[in-house]
């Protein structure tokens, strides 16, 4: 019996055209101007230290750090610490309304009716906790954070590593075969499912020919009869 379900976010709950072509050009835009001025601000200098250990260059300044951010999110790498400034910046987004985290139509209704039947819900996005939060909190739904349990972010692992599962239902203190992973990428669904989670690909386009996952095309589609041990 399924008693959590863990969610991706991109082209799970929300479009991930809404990340690409919202998120992501809103936070570059703004991101060197922010590092250089809040650089020394305790929420802002330890993802930087963070950075500068992934870069391996203890020493180095500014300038490499943004360089360094720029080419991460040019190569699209899942880099905690540039994840953790895109949320920092993203915050001012929501707050002043310049953007609201996109969700599907049904996702919503979906989350609440499997709370409402005594399931514990989570999510586990390479975005940061921060960036998570923001966007339930400020979604097209309105404010979705009180039906989440808790929050995973890549500070657990990433999302293609089996380990990171393991870590999860540690955290969660669920067994993993009552737990429910949902992700559009067949891969990172591999790796709950090689930690003994049951899986559901969220397909909204063309079907995985490659996924052996059951897909759907919606939350109001999961039967959770069909996941037992």
């Amino acid at each position: 019996m399924i008693r959590a379900i863990v969610t991706d976010i991109e082209g799970t709950t929300s479009d991930i055209r809404f990340v690409h072509q919202v998120l992501f050009p809103y936070a570059r835009e703004r991101l060197a101007d922010f590092v250089r001025r809040h650089a020394t601000e305790s929420e802002v200098a330890a993802p930087l230290a963070a950075l500068r250990a992934e870069i391996d260059q203890p020493q180095a300044d500014l300038d490499a750090l943004i360089a360094a951010l720029y080419r991460f999110m040019d190569e699209d790498r899942k880099s905690t610490a540039l994840k953790a400034l895109q949320g920092i910046i993203w915050r001012s987004g929501y707050r002043e309304g310049d953007f609201r985290g996109h969700l599907y139509p049904e996702v919503a209704g979906q989350l609440a009716a499997w709370q409402r039947q005594g399931l514990k819900l989570y999510v586990y996005s390479s975005g940061s906790v921060e960036a998570q939060k923001l966007l339930f909190g400020h979604s097209d739904a309105g404010d979705l954070q009180p039906l989440f349990s808790g929050y995973f972010d890549t500070r657990v692992g990433a999302k293609r590593e089996t380990a990171s599962y393991r870590n999860i239902a540690q955290a969660i203190g669920i067994a993993p075969d009552e737990l429910l992973f949902l992700s559009d990428i067949h891969q990172e669904l591999d790796a709950a499912q090689a930690a003994g989670w049951h899986t559901c690909q969220l397909i909204r386009d063309e079907a995985d020919a490659q996924s052996r996952h059951p897909q759907v095309s919606r939350f109001d589609h999961i039967d959770l009869g069909e996941f037992v041990s």
